[in-house]
């Protein structure tokens, strides 16, 4: 691994360990100074600090193997540096190994945006090997100087100000938090509050678990004094008085009681709806609609974004957030919640974590199956003449268990439902894997061999579908009703 190697040539090689194995956060010393590195790919709290408008890092390197190419975790990695705005140094791996291919890895890392500084773009690009130790020391040099042009610095003389990468319960410890401080200096006896959390600093330790009295900007430490553990993504924040500390802290952990989440007030608290757009042309400012763009094949996802790429206007842009093959997942809707975007499907259908979690946040998500009403759609919305629309509620969910061929009547599905309530004559839509390949009516529902109105969810029945045969184990039954909402 990379970074393994980048800890294990840092002319201070004592320095790894302590929490280092826990987090993933530690530092090398290069030419006298010290470079921070967040392990974040994989890590749950990564979308989270994202959602919650916290700038954690300032640099992000993306590492891609020079043998297997951009990967959909690349892009996803990719899509989550964009959205927040940070530069990206691309440090090329395994470039050693046999059928590595960098001109292949740089052309597909072109064409999502980033164009290597050889090729006449702006992206810094490093070829490395992490078994040999080679491009280690130059990546090193380049963060450094990428740092000194973006002049990344903090005070050490103001308020501590710092974000919680973990959080945990510690038997013995009690509350610990492992933040990274960004500006200021955090002290042993401070008083803090991180989300509903606050308390006084009454120990500091460092990355290779010793006690320290300080934390300095850019230092990852674990605090403990804590009144509960904290959230990852949190801020925390050095404050003058314990009392102002407790009263923060009480007063958030009523608002999430109440409202179940209560995002920081610099954070995108939903996504944006497409009646905004128009709102926002109307007060004469450039409106951008952010979108998440999932489709059923590649051909549609590519043919989609061209068509509406075609609509933009002087007043009105288009940003795809995130672009994809298949079903609308719970990491759309993170990604719509961290860049405030809609959520647009073509021919494939949210699961039922994803609807839930859009229903928290405000995510707006449309789902289409023919392109020209989809284009249609967004038109309207950049010149703020969108028509009533119906919304749709799902009513059930039922999953294909057994699939049975009955004599003059064809194939019937026994199926089990997941969720809601499935009722004879139900509009019916039916996934495969995410994807929308049928759309029709329920023509039969059966519970054993009586005929039933409605099933509910935790049992057993059978189904048939109008003039639709094709059925297989592991398929969802979608049940749905459409309600027409009028805009005012």
């Amino acid at each position: 691994m990379l970074l393994d190697r980048i800890r294990k040539t840092n002319v201070v090689e004592s320095e790894a360990g302590g929490i280092t194995q826990h987090i993933g956060a530690y530092q090398v010393e290069r030419d006298g100074q010290r470079i921070t590195f967040i392990d974040t790919p994989g890590h749950e709290a990564f979308t989270a600090m994202r959602a919650r408008g916290a700038q954690v890092t300032d640099i992000v390197v993306l590492v891609v193997a020079a043998d297997d190419g951009v990967m959909p975790q690349t892009v996803e990695a990719i899509n989550h540096a964009k959205s927040a705005g940070v530069p990206i140094i691309v440090a090329l791996n395994k470039i050693d190994k046999d059928g590595a291919d960098p001109n292949r890895v740089l052309q597909q890392l072109s064409e999502q945006g980033l164009v290597p500084e050889a090729w006449g773009g702006d992206t810094i690009t490093v070829e490395t090997s992490a078994l040999q130790g080679l491009g280690v020391d130059d990546l090193l040099d380049q963060i450094a100087v990428l740092s000194e042009v973006l002049e990344l610095k903090a005070s050490p003389e103001a308020p501590a100000r710092g974000v919680v990468l973990e959080a945990n319960l510690d038997v013995g410890r009690g509350p610990v938090a492992t933040v990274l401080i960004q500006s200021g200096t955090l002290r042993v006896g401070d008083t803090i509050v991180a989300g509903p959390a606050w308390g006084k600093v009454r120990a500091l330790i460092d990355e290779h678990g010793d006690q320290v009295k300080e934390a300095l900007p850019s230092m990852p430490a674990q605090v403990l004094g804590l009144s509960e553990p904290a959230s990852a993504g949190d801020e925390l924040r050095a404050t003058s008085d314990l009392g102002i500390a407790r009263t923060i802290g009480e007063a958030r952990e009523q608002r999430q009681r109440y409202a179940g989440y209560a995002p920081s007030p610099s954070a995108p608290a939903s996504g944006a709806k497409l009646e905004d757009i128009f709102e926002q042309i109307q007060r004469g400012e450039t409106a951008t609609l952010n979108l998440v763009l999932k489709a059923d094949v590649q051909g549609s996802l590519e043919a989609v974004t061209e068509s509406l790429r075609r609509l933009e206007r002087e007043d009105v842009k288009v940003a795809f957030v995130h672009r994809a093959v298949g079903g609308i997942t719970e990491y759309d809707v993170q990604l719509a919640v961290a860049a405030a975007a809609t959520i647009i499907g073509f021919n494939v259908r949210p699961d039922r974590r994803a609807r839930e979690l859009a229903e928290t946040h405000s995510v707006e998500i449309r789902t289409y199956e023919i392109i020209y009403k989809l284009v249609e759609d967004i038109e309207a919305a950049m010149v703020g003449m969108l028509a009533p629309v119906f919304e749709e509620i799902v009513t059930g969910e039922a999953e294909v268990r057994e699939v049975f061929r009955v004599p003059r009547v064809g194939a019937v599905a026994g199926c089990y439902v997941l969720n809601g309530t499935i009722t004879r004559g139900s509009k019916v839509r039916f996934l495969r894997e995410g994807a929308v390949i049928w759309k029709g009516a329920i023509s039969s529902l059966r519970r054993f061999k009586d005929d039933a109105r409605e099933v509910q969810s935790g049992f057993e029945c059978g189904i048939g579908l109008t003039d639709f045969q094709d059925l297989h184990q592991g398929d969802i039954i979608e049940t749905y009703e459409e309600r027409e909402i009028p805009r005012i």
